[in-house]
């Protein structure tokens, strides 16, 4: 048997983000601000996937995320798991979902939709979670994964 090497280094508190496509890592970066944190982070992209061919996988000593975060994640990686670290075990995994609702966390893509023009929070009904679709809750516009944008 050969010997296993670990591509990105182990942490002892926090959290992983694994089976990011790799064409998602980056955006799941700047989505979670994760630039601005100060706290170790190791960031590895296009390594080996049976399940996706190329993934990324982005480590975060001593974070730990709310759902409101999750959501975000889901959003754009939608295939995303999350392990939970403590004492360099894995303690918990989280299967990333898309809910059925998003609230204050997209922006609607139409310029004349009351939330773009009046203080009043984002809500869209998830019409699709495979292919990441979602509908205006007030100007019935749909937004799909391409046009995302955080708020």
């Amino acid at each position: 048997m050969k010997d296993k090497q670990l591509l990105v280094s182990a942490i002892k508190e926090g959290t992983v983000i694994d089976h990011v496509p790799a064409s998602a890592l980056f955006k799941v970066v700047s989505i979670l601000n994760l630039d601005k944190l100060d706290t170790m982070i190791s960031i590895g992209n296009s390594l080996e996937s049976k399940k996706l061919g190329k993934k990324g996988i982005i480590k975060l000593s001593k974070v730990f995320f709310k759902d409101s975060d999750i959501n975000k994640i889901a959003l754009v990686a939608p295939c995303a798991k999350l392990n939970i670290i403590r004492d360099y075990e894995v303690v918990e995994k989280k299967v990333v979902e898309i809910p059925d609702e998003i609230v204050g966390i997209v922006k609607c893509v139409n310029p004349k939709c009351i939330t773009n023009n009046e203080k009043v929070d984002t809500r869209f009904n998830v019409v699709s979670k495979s292919e990441v679709r979602l509908k205006c809750h007030y100007c019935e516009k749909i937004t799909n994964q391409d046009n995302i944008v955080i708020i």
